[in-house]
C-alpha cells in the first residue's frame, strides 16, 4: 500500500513538472514586447540574451497574456542573416588541348549565351603551384583577357591536403575560353566545371576583443592565440590577417570554451573544435562555422619548422538573429528564454514560409527582467526537537507496558 501511494506521489509530481514547464515561469528570464501592431513582426535578439540560453537557442519563447489572463504563446521562426549563394553549371565541351615552348592550353566551346564567372579544374597530379591566364572569344581568333598570372596550387604532404584550382573572374559571355598554364610539366586535367555564380553578402555584427594574447608554444611548434569577448555571443566568421608577403600554408584550428568544471585542483575548461582549415597566402583567410555562442577562442597555427606568422589583425563577427513571429490574439507579449531542459519549439508555420511577408516591421523589447519561481511550500515535521520525540516514544512504551500487565493480571 505504501508502495503504490509513493507511486501516485510520484507521478503526480512530474505531471506537475511537465505543466509547469509549458508556462512562463519555467523561463528564468523576460523582456516585455512593445509596438506589436500587425500580425507578422520581427525581433531582433539582443547580444546579452545569448548568454543566458541553451546553446541551440531552443529555449526562446514568446508568450503572451490575453485580456481574459489567458496564456497564450506565438509561434516563431528563427532567422539568420546569411550569404545566399547559387551556382548554375553551364553545357560546355573541350575543343582541343595544344601546348609549346610556353606552356599548356585548355580551349573551351560554350554553345549557349549563357554568361559565366567561375571555372573549377580538377587534375590527376598533386603538388603544383602554377600561374594561368584566361581568355576569352567570340571567334576563336581575337581574344579578351579575362585573368592573368593568376595562381592554382595544390599541396599533399603528412601535414597538409590542401588545393586551390578555382577562376573566379567578372560575369563575361564568349563563345569560347581559353585557359593557359605556365608550366614545364603537362597538367593532367581529370574534369572541368564551367558555372556562373551568384552571392549575394550576409549581414554581419562585428564584435569587439577584450583579451587578446599570443605566445608561442616551441615545444608543440604552434602560435597558440586567446581571445575573450566582453560577452557570450553568437560568432559563425573569424577573419585572421597576416603582415608577411612571403608564401605561406598552414594548419589551423580555432576552439571554443564550451564548459568549465570546479575541482579540487582548480578550474578544468573544455574547449571544442569549431573549425580546421589552411592559413594560406593564396586567398582570404576567413573561416565560416556553424553559429555558435562563444566568449572566449584559442586558435592553434601549425607552424612546424617554419618561423611564426607575423599577425595584423583578427576580426570576429556573427549573423543577426531574429525571430519572425505572428500575433493573432491582443495581450501584453514577453519574450521569455532562459530553461535549458526545454525542448525545441514545433510550429506549423515552419511549413508556411513562403506566406510570410516580405517586408516586416522590428518590434522593440524591454531591459531583461528576472521571473521570479514560485515557491515550494516545506512541510515541516511535527516535531523539530528529537528529545520531544523520545520523551513521547518512552511515553508510549511506559503505557504498553501498564496495559500488558493488567491484562496479565486479570488472567491470573
Amino acid at each position: 500500500m505504501k508502495h503504490l501511494i509513493r507511486i501516485s506521489f510520484h507521478l503526480f509530481f512530474i505531471s506537475l513538472s511537465s505543466f509547469s514547464y509549458g508556462q512562463m515561469t519555467a523561463y528564468n528570464y523576460k523582456r516585455e514586447i512593445h509596438d506589436i501592431s500587425d500580425q507578422w513582426h520581427k525581433v531582433i535578439l539582443p547580444n546579452e540574451l545569448f548568454g543566458k540560453t541553451s546553446n541551440d537557442l531552443s529555449d526562446i519563447r514568446i508568450f503572451g497574456l490575453t485580456t481574459t489572463n489567458d496564456t497564450i504563446e506565438a509561434p516563431y521562426l528563427l532567422r539568420l542573416s546569411k550569404e545566399k549563394t547559387t551556382s548554375q553549371d553551364v553545357a560546355f565541351k573541350i575543343l582541343n588541348v595544344s601546348h609549346n615552348a610556353n606552356g599548356y592550353y585548355f580551349t573551351f566551346e560554350i554553345p549557349t549565351k549563357e554568361s559565366i564567372n567561375q571555372i573549377k579544374l580538377d587534375f590527376i597530379q598533386n603538388n603544383f603551384d602554377w600561374k594561368v591566364t584566361l581568355k576569352g572569344s567570340q571567334d576563336n581568333k581575337e581574344w579578351f583577357t579575362l585573368l592573368k598570372n593568376f595562381r592554382i596550387l595544390s599541396i599533399k604532404n603528412k601535414q597538409t591536403d590542401f588545393q586551390f584550382t578555382k577562376l573566379n573572374f567578372p560575369s563575361s559571355k564568349y563563345r569560347f575560353v581559353r585557359v593557359f598554364i605556365d608550366s614545364k610539366e603537362k597538367p593532367k586535367l581529370k574534369v572541368a566545371s564551367i558555372a556562373k555564380y551568384n552571392s549575394t553578402d550576409g549581414t554581419f555584427k562585428k564584435y569587439s576583443i577584450k583579451k587578446l594574447s599570443t605566445k608561442e608554444n616551441k615545444q608543440t611548434k604552434q602560435t597558440e592565440i586567446d581571445i575573450e569577448l566582453p560577452l557570450p555571443v553568437r560568432v559563425s566568421h573569424i577573419n585572421i590577417g597576416v603582415s608577411d608577403t612571403f608564401d605561406y600554408y598552414r594548419h589551423v584550428t580555432i576552439k571554443y570554451l564550451s564548459d568549465s568544471l570546479k575541482t579540487d585542483r582548480g578550474w578544468k575548461y573544455n574547449f571544442n573544435t569549431l573549425i580546421d582549415g589552411t592559413l594560406n597566402s593564396i586567398e582570404k583567410n576567413g573561416f565560416q562555422f556553424s553559429s555558435t555562442t562563444v566568449q572566449k577562442l584559442k586558435i592553434y597555427i601549425d607552424n612546424h619548422d617554419n618561423q611564426p606568422l607575423e599577425l595584423n589583425t583578427i576580426e570576429v563577427k556573427g549573423y543577426i538573429h531574429e525571430l519572425v513571429a505572428r500575433f493573432t490574439e491582443q495581450g501584453s507579449y514577453y519574450l521569455t528564454y532562459g530553461n535549458k531542459r526545454a525542448a525545441r519549439a514545433n510550429y506549423d508555420i515552419e511549413r508556411f514560409r513562403d506566406n510570410i511577408p516580405k517586408t516586416l516591421t522590428a518590434l522593440n523589447l524591454n531591459a531583461e527582467m528576472t521571473l521570479e519561481k514560485e515557491k515550494i511550500q516545506v512541510i515541516e515535521p511535527l516535531f523539530k526537537n528529537k528529545t520531544w520525540l523520545w520523551t513521547i516514544m518512552a511515553v508510549i512504551i511506559l503505557l504498553l507496558g501498564w496495559f500488558s500487565i493488567k491484562m496479565m493480571n486479570k488472567k491470573f
